[in-house]
């Protein structure tokens, strides 16, 4: 908790510092990058940085956690950092990592405020700082310790056992240990981390879903060519059966909840990954639960994992399934197969569900605004971001 004189000079300083928080994370990796090149080289994704997604990101996630320092609320607040400390915890993040950022970031701040940053500025916001820090530092020593390995000792190889096409621009790939070891468990909706070396010699990482049911066994992920890139593409062109690959230990927070709550998953695109995932486990486990699935695509052929999610409905006795898609070719809408962009205005949805979003943060927003209209509750609704979120400014 912030002291009250430090939540004072935050609450007086914040407009000014929204306004310029662009500008100072910007700042703050140019100046990080340049003391540190192997962070952007090794760790960082440079496609996100060169579009400046990821200066909007942290810079939504600092202007959002200085903001409920002031008016709290918690459940906000450990869902915003419940998502941060995964998706470190999935880099292979270290604590002494934060003093790095620590001392770029507030060189950033004095050089952007200017003569704004007085002293007393500068400790009530590096008091911000330190409390999301050490908050995420101890949530992240959690994820660790639940992994049972050390902080950041995340990494292993895998076998590729299988490699298949799931659409004209998707793949999956099944991975299966090197050593006959049993993989990891993982809670359906969780991601690995995949890491290649690029031919330029970075190390570059991406997060995917695990689109399979949880197994000792095998992993399989998907992953989708996008234009621009690297790490999608070197695996679509240079990954084929029986090669190697480093990936992480299984996180993230998008996972079932353990009752018998409705369940309503809706995804658009390649977000249908973590719902495939779901969908095979709770298919597995012979689920009874009422399930409203929904997804949206360019067009049937552009649908990775079409006719096993098709199967997967079909295993489970309380499930529908509702389709959108912008082109439908030949075909003409029918039963739960619509043509356009996806809405729920004409579904029945249970306000006691818990929904799962995976997808374009536009489809999400606009599938949260319209469960909100039908009173599902801000708290049971769940979603996934793949790259950097956005999500924490957007709501």
């Amino acid at each position: 908790m912030l002291s009250a004189t430090s939540k004072n000079i935050v609450r007086a300083t914040l407009p000014a510092v929204g306004a310029a928080v662009t500008d100072i994370t910007s700042l703050f990796y140019r100046r990080m990058f340049a003391a540190h090149p192997e962070l952007e080289r090794d760790l960082f994704n440079r496609g996100n940085q060169k579009k400046g997604e990821q200066q909007k990101a942290l810079a939504g996630a600092i202007a959002a956690f200085a903001r409920l320092q002031l008016e709290a609320d918690q459940a906000r607040t450990d869902l915003i950092l419940s998502r941060i400390a995964n998706k470190h915890a999935s880099l292979g993040i270290e604590p002494e990592q934060y003093g790095i950022v620590h001392t770029h970031l507030f060189e950033a701040i004095a050089e952007v405020l200017g003569d704004a940053a007085t002293a007393e500025v500068v400790a009530a916001w590096n008091e911000v700082y330190w409390l999301m820090a050490e908050t995420l530092i101890a949530m992240e020593a959690g994820l660790y310790a639940s992994a049972g390995v050390a902080a950041g000792d995340v990494w292993r190889d895998v076998r590729v056992r299988e490699r298949r096409h799931e659409s004209a621009d998707t793949v999956s790939f099944v991975f299966t240990s090197v050593d006959n070891d049993p993989l990891p468990g993982f809670s359906p909706g969780q991601y690995v981390s995949v890491a290649v070396r690029l031919p330029d010699g970075a190390r570059q990482i991406r997060q995917y879903s695990l689109s399979s049911a949880p197994s000792h066994d095998d992993w399989r992920i998907t992953v989708k060519s996008v234009s621009g890139g690297e790490v999608s593409n070197f695996l679509h062109r240079n990954i084929f059966e029986e090669d190697a690959l480093t990936v992480s230990l299984p996180f993230g927070d998008l996972v079932l909840p353990d009752d018998d709550s409705p369940l309503l998953l809706a995804s658009a695109g390649i977000g249908c990954t973590p719902m495939i995932g779901m969908l095979s486990h709770l298919a597995a486990t012979e689920d009874r639960r009422q399930i409203s699935v929904i997804h949206a695509d360019r067009s049937p052929s552009d649908h990775a994992h079409r006719a096993e999610l098709t199967e997967l409905v079909e295993r489970l006795p309380s499930a529908v399934m509702h389709r959108w898609y912008e082109d439908l070719g030949a075909r003409r809408p029918s039963g739960g197969l619509r043509l356009g962009r996806a809405d729920l205005d004409d579904l029945a949805v249970v306000p006691e569900s818990h929904a799962y979003l995976c997808g374009p943060l536009p489809f999400m927003l606009g599938i949260r605004a319209a469960l909100l209209e039908k009173d599902v509750p801000a708290e049971n609704i769940h979603y996934e971001v793949f790259g950097p979120d956005s999500w924490t400014a957007a709501v």
